[in-house]
């Protein structure tokens, strides 16, 4: 007569849980670089204006959101480089 041994089975689950999908760093960063540019977008929308005014009374008007933008570049362009570049292991 033959016997079979069973094993316990080590393989994975066909679909991962969402922990395990949450914790993927690109969704973090897809995540963040939104939010980043929906701040750009709520300052365009509701931001106010900075003035400057200079010694011979000349008032320089700028929206925020230029300043706002250039920063949320240099962050999108920081984090995609961080986690989306690529890894030559």
């Amino acid at each position: 007569m033959t016997m079979t041994t069973h094993e316990p089975s080590t393989g994975t689950a066909t679909r991962p849980d969402i922990a395990s999908r949450l914790l993927v760093p690109g969704f973090w960063a897809t995540v963040s670089i939104v939010v980043i540019w929906l701040a750009v977008l709520f300052d365009g929308i509701f931001g106010d204006n900075m003035t400057w005014t200079d010694s011979s009374s000349q008032v320089t008007v700028m929206p925020s959101v230029v300043v706002v933008a250039l920063f949320a570049m240099i962050a999108t362009g920081s984090i995609a480089k961080r986690v989306f570049g690529r890894k030559d292991n």
